[in-house]
C-alpha cells in the first residue's frame, strides 16, 4: 500500500462524514450496550446526532482549509451535542481542532498531537473522570498514536495503531468499571468512539465501507436533525436557498429505469451539486437520500438511473418555515409575558404531556420535550428565549448534565443548573424551592436543597436478560428502579407487582407523602391499586395521583 504522509482537507472531510455514517449504521448496537436493561438507552442515538451536526457544519464551511474544517466540525459537535456521550465526543474534537488550528495539512505527528489534545480536553471537561469509559478509550488511543508517530510518517499506519489501541481499551472497560463487568457489556460511549476510529481508518486506507440498515429509527432522527439545521430560528422563508426537502429510497439495480451501476462517490457528488444538507446512506440493496434542493425532479430522476424508486417525499420548506415562524412568534409572546412578571425563569426537560403540564403549572417558563435528549443548541435557544434576566436549567436526567453545563457558558444571561436527576426531583424543586423573584444563587441553593428530601422510583420493562447486584432479570420482566438502582424484578411483565414492591422499598419511618405518576402504559386503576397497597403498609401516608402521560415508564413514584 502506498504510504500516505499527510491528511489533506479532502481526507479530513471523508473521515468526518464516514464517522457520521458509521455511527448512524451502528446506533442501535450502541444503544443496546446500556448497563441497565431499560428501553430508553440512547447513547448511540445521541452520538449519531451529535456527529451528524459536526459533519453538517464541516460540509457547510466556506473556508476549506483543514484547520477551519476541524474548527467547524468542533462547533457543530458542540451545538449538536446530546447526552453526556455526545458532549464528551464534542470535547475530543474541540481539543483536536485547537491543536490543528491554522494548519493546511496534517502529518503523522500533527495527527497524533491532535488526538492527544482531544484526550486532554475531554478529561478536563469531566469533573470526576471515570476509567472504563470513553475517556479511557481516547486516552489509550491517543497514547498509541503518539508512539506510532515516533516510528513512522505514514498517517494510515498511525491510524491503524490508534484503532488497535482503542479496540483493546474498549475490551478492557468491563475490568475497569464493575457495573459493566457485572452485566457483561463494554462501555457504550467507548464503543461509539471505536466506531468513529474505524471510519477514520477506512477513509484514510481506502477501505471505506458504507453499510447498515437504512430503515432504522436512528437514521430517521439523523435526517430530522439535518433537516432542522437548514430550517430553524427566525429565518425568513424567502431566504431559504434550497426550498424543497427531498427524500428518496432506491432499490439498487432494480426496475426498468436502471441503467447505471451504483458507485457511492459518483452518486453522492452529483447530488452534492443540487443542494445542501445532503445525506446518502446505502447497503448492497438500498440507497436512501435526504437533500435540500431547488430541483427535486433532478434528484428523483438521478435515483431512477440506479434502480427502482421505493419511496419519494418532497416537502416545501418555505411553507414549513412560515408556519413554524408563526407558531414560534406566538410561543415567544406567551413566554415573554410569563417571564416579564419574573426576574428568574426556569427551563426544564420533561417527557409526557401530563408531566410537561405539571411543570408549567409549577411555574416553569419553557419545557423541552425529553423523548430525545436536547442538544446544547436546544438548551441555549430555550434559555435565550425566556426573556428573563436570569435562568435556571432543570435537566431531570443526569445524561443531560454536561450539555446543560455547556449551555450555561453559551447563553446571553446569568444561568445555572440545578442537577435534578429525575422528573420527580424537578417537580419537587419547583414546588418547594423556586422563587420567581429571587436571586439566582440563593434560588439554586434552595432548589438543590430539596432534592435530598425525595426518593425517586420508576417501573419499566426489561429489554434483555442480565444480572445486577445478584438480582436476576429476564427480558420482559417488570423492573423497579430506586434512585438509579434496580431493586425489583417481577416476571410476566407484572407492572402492579413491581410497583408495589418498589413502593415498599421506598418507604421508611419518615415517609409522609407518596406521589404517583401513571404513564401511557399505566392507568388510574393501577395507581389506585398502588395507593391501596401503600395504605395497608402505613395508614398515615398521604397520596397524590397524576396522569403523567410518560412513555416507557408506566409508573413513576416519589416519596417525601
Amino acid at each position: 500500500m502506498e504510504v500516505l504522509t499527510e491528511i489533506t482537507n479532502v481526507e479530513f472531510g471523508k473521515m468526518i462524514n464516514s464517522a457520521a455514517s458509521a455511527l448512524q449504521d451502528n446506533a442501535e448496537k450502541i444503544n443496546k450496550l446500556n448497563v441497565f436493561p431499560v428501553p430508553d438507552g440512547d447513547t448511540g442515538t445521541n452520538m449519531t446526532l451529535s456527529m451528524a451536526s459536526g459533519a453538517e457544519y464541516e460540509r457547510a464551511e466556506d473556508d476549506t482549509s483543514l484547520g477551519s474544517l476541524a474548527k467547524a466540525t468542533s462547533k457543530g459537535l458542540l451545538m449538536g451535542a446530546r447526552g453526556n456521550s455526545g458532549v464528551i465526543l464534542s470535547q475530543i474534537f474541540r481539543g483536536f481542532a485547537n491543536s490543528v488550528d491554522g494548519k493546511q495539512t496534517l502529518s503523522a505527528r500533527d495527527f497524533a498531537d491532535a488526538l492527544m489534545g482531544g484526550a486532554e480536553t475531554a478529561y478536563k471537561a469531566v469533573m470526576k473522570p471515570t476509567e472504563g469509559t470513553i475517556l479511557t478509550v481516547i486516552r489509550e488511543a491517543a497514547a498509541a498514536a503518539n508512539r506510532a508517530a515516533k516510528q513512522t510518517e505514514d498517517v494510515v499506519e498511525v491510524m491503524h495503531e490508534t484503532l488497535d489501541a482503542a479496540e483493546k481499551a474498549l475490551a478492557k472497560t468491563p475490568d475497569l468499571l464493575p457495573a459493566l463487568k457485572e452485566v457483561g457489556v463494554v462501555d457504550s460511549g467507548g464503543q461509539g468512539l471505536v466506531i468513529v476510529f474505524q471510519a477514520f481508518y477506512g477513509a484514510l486506507s481506502g477501505e471505506e465501507i458504507i453499510s447498515g440498515n437504512v430503515d432504522n429509527a436512528g437514521l430517521e432522527a439523523m435526517i430530522q436533525s439535518m433537516h432542522n439545521a437548514g430550517v430553524q430560528g427566525d429565518l425568513d422563508p424567502q431566504d431559504i436557498k434550497y426550498g424543497y426537502c427531498t427524500e428518496i429510497m432506491v432499490d439498487i439495480a432494480q426496475g426498468t429505469t436502471y441503467d447505471k451501476d451504483f458507485d457511492y462517490d459518483t452518486f453522492y457528488n452529483y447530488l452534492a451539486g443540487l443542494g445542501d444538507s445532503l445525506l446518502v446512506i446505502n447497503d448492497d440493496e438500498v440507497v436512501k437520500v435526504h437533500v435540500h434542493t431547488e430541483n427535486p425532479g433532478a434528484v428523483i430522476e438521478w435515483g431512477t438511473h440506479f434502480g427502482s424508486l421505493r419511496k419519494v417525499k418532497v416537502d416545501n420548506m418555505r411553507n414549513q418555515q412560515a408556519e413554524a415562524a408563526e407558531k414560534a412568534d406566538k410561543q415567544r409572546e406567551a413566554e415573554a409575558e410569563q417571564a416579564a412578571a419574573k426576574d428568574l425563569a426556569v427551563v426544564t426537560i420533561a417527557t409526557g404531556a401530563g408531566m410537561q403540564k405539571l411543570f408549567k403549572d409549577a411555574g416553569v417558563t419553557t419545557v423541552l420535550d425529553g423523548e430525545q435528549a436536547p442538544s446544547t443548541a436546544d438548551l441555549v435557544s430555550a434559555v435565550n428565549g425566556t426573556g428573563a434576566k436570569q435562568v435556571i436549567i432543570l435537566p431531570n436526567d443526569s445524561n443531560i448534565f454536561m450539555a446543560a453545563d455547556q449551555a450555561v457558558d453559551l447563553t446571553d444571561m446569568p444561568t445555572a443548573v440545578v442537577r435534578t436527576k429525575t422528573q420527580q426531583q424537578g417537580l419537587t424543586a419547583m414546588v418547594l424551592g423556586y422563587n420567581p423573584e429571587g436571586q439566582l444563587d440563593q434560588t439554586v441553593d434552595a432548589m438543590s436543597g430539596t432534592i435530598s428530601d425525595i426518593k425517586s422510583g420508576s417501573v419499566t420493562t426489561s429489554v434483555r436478560d442480565t444480572n445486577i447486584k445478584g438480582l436476576e432479570i429476564h427480558d420482559g420482566d417488570s423492573i423497579g428502579i430506586l434512585d438509579g438502582e434496580i431493586v425489583v424484578a417481577k416476571p410476566n411483565a407484572d407492572i402492579e407487582a413491581a410497583a408495589k414492591a418498589l413502593l415498599e422499598k421506598m418507604l421508611d419511618d419518615d415517609s409522609e407523602l407518596v406521589t404517583i405518576y401513571f404513564g401511557l402504559e399505566g392507568n388510574s386503576d393501577l395507581a389506585d391499586a398502588i395507593v391501596s397497597y401503600g395504605e395497608s403498609l402505613d395508614d398515615e401516608l398521604e397520596f397524590e395521583i397524576h396522569d403523567g402521560g410518560q412513555p416507557l415508564y408506566p409508573i413513576l413514584l416519589s416519596v417525601e
